[in-house]
């Protein structure tokens, strides 16, 4: 009689390890030249760094001298190998902090790599005048590839994954190419319970304050003359979302920004300025609402709408696309499991 396969105890009692999880294996890693300085930069204080690598990839790193020792699922074992060969390569240039490590895992595309689908991905370099701007990771990629193939994209997701910056980008892009005339930047004035009354000065002064993040970006990627001048000359516009109401935007890269603080009805009229020849994206945050009690988002409430219509595209990005400090990424996701954990309170509460 043959004998039944069982699984490790482990694996019973976890359903998310799968086999490949449990069929861990080990490989050695020779880091050359020996270099204690270099060796110790790749490491970080207290082998911070590798527990960034740990942590992403799922795997687990000693070592002792220039000999590192991985272990893992295979396919994971790999990834790490070569990215410790990289990130080795680095610190013949630089001086590496846990940001640095942070962002080189963002673009090493370790999320593509652990995911084979999203290999297909190409990737889309955007020139500026700081240089090349790219996706960092799959999710921005897909999203510069969506807003380039769309004529309405949606970016949503938590602060600092890169939403705005690289729906400027595309836009300073289009703009450069001639594929659109000019540039409106639109954001609803509201934030945290400000409205434009309460401010001093005059209605450009009383807006300034809301655009800010869109102007930073422009500046970063055109320089302040440039700027300044095309804003003088109408070919960059900055406005309220409330001066959209009755006008048609042709031959125009639009971006709605912070867009979870739009009504339903203040979404739909801005969604219905789109012109011809006209590109818009639309970001936002949807756990960040600062709209009165009781008042839908009007991004929550599109994302049902429009899902499926044509010519429509939806990224959502999560607490792996941050490309902020790191903890940021932490704050994001304890923020996620504290409003899960209250939802279902609430729901007890209802039973």
């Amino acid at each position: 009689m043959v004998p039944a396969l069982t699984m490790p105890s482990d694996a019973k009692l976890n359903p998310l390890i799968s086999p490949s999880d449990v069929d861990r294996t080990s490989r050695d890693v020779l880091l050359e030249p020996a270099d204690s300085p270099r060796l110790a930069n790749l490491c970080g204080l207290t082998d911070e760094h590798l527990r960034q690598v740990e942590s992403r990839l799922g795997v687990e790193i000693s070592n002792r001298g220039n000999q590192f020792r991985v272990t893992g699922a295979p396919e994971r074992v790999v990834m790490a190998d070569e990215l410790l060969r990289d990130l080795y390569r680095q610190t013949d240039q630089e001086v590496l902090n846990p940001v640095a490590v942070h962002l080189f895992l963002q673009q090493s595309r370790v999320e593509s790599l652990l995911t084979p689908q999203l290999n297909e991905i190409q990737e889309i370099s955007i020139l500026t005048k700081r240089g090349m701007v790219r996706g960092r990771g799959p999710n921005q990629q897909r999203y510069l590839s969506a807003i380039l193939s769309h004529d309405l994209s949606f970016g949503i997701g938590p602060a600092g994954t890169g939403k705005t910056y690289l729906a400027v980008a595309a836009a300073v892009d289009a703009l450069q190419k001639d594929r659109v005339r000019r540039i409106v930047l639109v954001r609803p004035a509201v934030e945290a319970g400000e409205h434009l009354g309460f401010l001093p000065g005059d209605m450009a002064q009383k807006v300034d304050p809301y655009l800010r993040p869109l102007y930073d970006a422009l500046y970063d990627m055109l320089g302040f003359e440039k700027v300044d001048k095309m804003i003088e000359r109408g070919i960059i516009e900055v406005a309220p979302l409330a001066f959209m109401r009755g006008r048609t935007l042709s031959e125009a890269f639009i971006i709605l920004d912070e867009a979870q603080n739009t009504t339903v009805e203040q979404m739909k009229m801005f969604l219905t300025r789109i012109g011809f020849g006209s590109t818009a994206v639309v970001t936002g945050d949807v756990t960040q609402v600062d709209l009165p009690r009781h008042t839908s988002s009007g991004l929550r409430n599109v994302i049902d709408i429009l899902e499926g219509v044509k010519g429509v595209s939806f990224s959502f990005f999560t607490s792996k696309d941050v490309v902020r400090h790191p903890l940021v990424q932490r704050i994001v996701d304890a923020y996620e499991r504290a409003e899960k954990s209250s939802g279902a309170g609430d729901e007890a509460k209802g039973k």
